[in-house]
């Protein structure tokens, strides 16, 4: 880039050193009103110029990370990253979820819930793992998806992703006050204040998850290593309890207690392990560190798949000790783990299960919050949100605006809603996420613009159209059909099948990975798509209801904020690419080039 492109980055990197209109809406469209009417009226345009134009990985290695004006500090090995997996994933889903879905879902075989959502999370830990290493940027799925499918998806996505964590955040701080009441003999309304006047699934104020949230924020803001030695010290403590707890259920087992192991049959399952995926999230978290991280094509790998086995066998364990402690139907849906060894008479092992719940919950309410913050800090760098939100502190090396931001919706939603509604929603979010990040997977292996060829380019998005329309036949079939009916599966399953055969015989391989890749492309990206998009089918209507009004908020902000910022920071920077047909999408020319060239071209 010449004098005038590092003038303009200087420029974007300048910004945010106070708290004015600038650190927020810098951007031309939105200098004054008449900028702004002209910029609503390019609407359309300026649209399919994001929805065409995807990003580089050069882009986002520097020039995207060069606007938050100082670096992340590179200070994590697999060892931080392996225990901040652990740390994200080990909380509030198995020490609550497991004994209400056991209960009332699945029953004793809730473990095969836990196994089923453990495959599709273990099919996505693989597909992060590739784009972590290739792109090591705090922004990780945003970052991924901007560069494969663009940046309007990715922006959809980002904003899901946001909403995980908020959610997620959410439904650990009310189980901290609930395991935090078992703790001090209480019940966990005891330390709620109860609004009748409100909707009894907001009326339950939580004061106890504000203050919890309000400290993780501190630790968060103050060093990342520093919240890595806290994490590895309450995680350590954490896995000594879970030990505790599977050695001490085994040994008061009764085999008689699984004699009905699937009272609820194969539908009870498959709908438990939809809602069970929320004890899997977190671990995309560790992804958003990798620009922390000292050696990302070693220790990603080993943290992010070494941490998933690790979690995925915890639970599996946890949940039979607990299911052999007590007949499914006596379990207690709020503290299962606490009330089945008063069952079996070891009253005192309730605090020793308690204190592992509240250090195991801390450390993902803490994981989650430095994985979001560098989440938003990375959208901010785009300015589809204001980069405010972009600074990172010269002396913590920590992204302190969008921390303080993120926690703080994490705590107003804490204090209002209950934890069943934000499990659900949690889930459609986080399965559609990871969709998204396979779906671009197959997209970065088998098409590079200018290389790929637009026959093998069709052949891919009728493959990929043909795994989609099948997965979500399949999904849409189990949420309305009987237990008994599997006509549809015959018919959908070999779609699939077949698809993505003809993606590894018919469609070229456009791009090898340089570091890691994932093993068997096409064919493991393809199942965590149809996994994910199955799962989705068994989540209730409402939460459908919820998910499609955030994603009409999210399409309000796009087009009245977030698409002009985005626009006219990449134009600003040369980062527009020209969309002059399929060939120039992605790694095409920057504006500038291009209009060079047409000179060149009209001058000869």
């Amino acid at each position: 880039m010449g004098v005038n492109g590092a003038v303009g980055e200087e420029g974007i990197r300048r910004r945010g050193c106070s708290c004015t209109k600038d650190d927020f809406l810098p951007e031309e469209s939105f200098k004054s009103w008449g900028n702004y009417v002209q910029a609503l009226k390019e609407t359309p345009s300026r649209f399919m110029d994001r929805v065409l134009t995807r990003s580089l990985d050069s882009t986002e290695l520097h020039e995207i990370k060069g606007r938050s004006q100082h670096e992340m500090k590179k200070n994590l090995s697999w060892w931080d990253l392996i225990w901040f997996g652990i740390g994200a994933v080990i909380g509030a889903g198995i020490f609550v979820l497991t004994g209400l879905q056991a209960k009332e879902v699945a029953g004793p075989a809730v473990v095969l819930s836990y196994v089923i959502s453990g495959v599709s999370a273990m099919l996505s830990v693989f597909c992060y793992t590739e784009f972590a290493v290739e792109i090591p940027v705090a922004g990780g799925s945003f970052a991924y998806l901007r560069v494969e499918l663009g940046d309007f998806m990715a922006f959809i996505a980002a904003g899901n992703i946001l909403l995980e964590y908020v959610i997620g955040g959410a439904a650990v701080a009310r189980s901290w006050t609930s395991y935090f009441a078992t703790l001090c003999n209480h019940q966990p309304e005891d330390f709620r204040i109860i609004v009748h006047s409100m909707p009894a699934d907001y009326g339950h104020l939580d004061p106890i998850a504000v203050v919890v949230v309000s400290v993780i924020c501190v630790l968060a803001v103050l060093s990342t290593k520093g919240s890595s030695r806290f994490n590895y010290i309450a995680s350590v403590i954490h896995v000594i309890v879970i030990l505790f707890i599977i050695i001490a259920g085994f040994t008061k087992a009764d085999p008689k207690n699984y004699s009905d192991f699937t009272p609820f049959g194969v539908r009870g399952i498959f709908k438990s392990s939809a809602v069970l995926f929320f004890a899997y999230v977190g671990f995309d978290a560790v992804s958003t560190m990798a620009e922390e991280t000292k050696n990302p094509a070693r220790d990603i790998p080993i943290g992010l798949v070494g941490s998933m086995v690790i979690t995925t066998t915890a639970y599996c364990l946890l949940a039979v000790a607990l299911c052999l402690m007590q007949p499914f139907s006596q379990i207690d849906k709020d503290a299962p783990f606490s009330v089945a060894f008063e069952a079996v008479g070891w009253s005192w092992a309730k605090y020793i299960v308690a204190a592992g719940a509240l250090k195991g919950m801390t450390t993902v309410l803490l994981v989650s919050a430095v994985g979001q913050a560098r989440y938003l800090t990375h959208i901010a760098r785009t300015h589809m949100m204001p980069p405010w939100l972009a600074q990172v502190h010269p002396k913590t090396g920590t992204p302190i605006n969008a921390t303080i931001v993120m926690l703080t919706a994490t705590a107003i939603i804490a204090f209002f809603t209950d934890l069943g509604i934000l499990a659900d929603l949690l889930s459609i979010s986080t399965l559609f996420i990871f969709m998204l990040v396979a779906l671009a997977l197959l997209v970065r292996r088998y098409y590079v613009s200018g290389e790929t060829t637009m026959a093998d380019r069709n052949k891919l998005i009728a493959c990929i159209a043909l795994i989609l329309g099948s997965s979500i036949a399949s999904a849409l079939y189990w949420g309305i059909s009987d237990d008994n009916d599997w006509i549809t599966y015959v018919i959908t399953v070999p779609i699939w099948f077949f698809a993505t055969m003809a993606i590894q015989i018919f469609v070229p391989h456009a791009r090898n990975p340089k570091l890691w890749g994932v093993p068997l492309v096409p064919w493991l990206p393809s199942a965590s798509i149809a996994i994910n998009i199955f799962l989705l089918g068994s989540i209730d209507g409402a939460s459908f209801i919820r998910f499609g009004i955030w994603t009409c908020v999210l399409l309000l902000y796009y087009f009245f904020f977030g698409l002009h910022a985005s626009y006219d920071t990449a134009k600003e920077s040369g980062e527009n690419k020209v969309a002059d047909g399929w060939k120039k999408v992605e790694e095409g020319v920057t504006s500038s080039e291009a209009k060079s060239g047409l000179q060149v071209t009209n001058s000869s």
